[in-house]
């Protein structure tokens, strides 16, 4: 099966594939495996596994990409030059922000982890309401 690197800035209104390559910072797809993180499989992928919560699977491909770049060695080709361990760090960082996030929401917000969450909300703004009380 052939690898594919795609990225088409337009659609990053939606959430997909385009979206999560914006997010993610990973929209370099000209050089494919030499410049892209991550295959356009691999994302999609992740996004069927956690299609409930867009921050799941964030969460996942940051984890993946960092652990990824934390073993490559820094390449230089003539002028042009890859600092892997630079772009793991940034990556890893990412990672450790949302994954804070993610606590403080699940523990805030059950089930509120993503947009595209479609569950009402367990407690809102009057809801101890009586309309007919006097």
């Amino acid at each position: 099966m052939a690898k594919t690197y795609e990225y088409e800035p337009s659609n990053i209104i939606y959430f997909g594939k385009d979206r999560m390559r914006f997010e993610l910072g990973d929209t370099l797809v000209e050089g494919k495996e030499e410049t892209s993180a991550l295959t356009d499989e691999e994302i999609e992928a992740i996004l069927e596994i956690y299609q409930d919560s867009w921050k799941r699977a964030k969460l996942a491909l940051l984890e993946n990409i960092f652990r990824r770049f934390a073993y490559e060695p820094d390449t230089k080709t003539g002028p042009l030059s890859f600092a892997f361990e630079g772009r793991a760090k940034l990556w890893r960082d990412d990672y450790e922000r949302l994954k804070k996030e993610m606590k403080v929401l699940s523990i805030a917000i059950p089930n509120g982890l993503s947009g595209k969450d479609k569950k009402p909300p367990c407690f809102y703004t009057g809801m101890q309401r009586n309309g007919g009380a006097r």
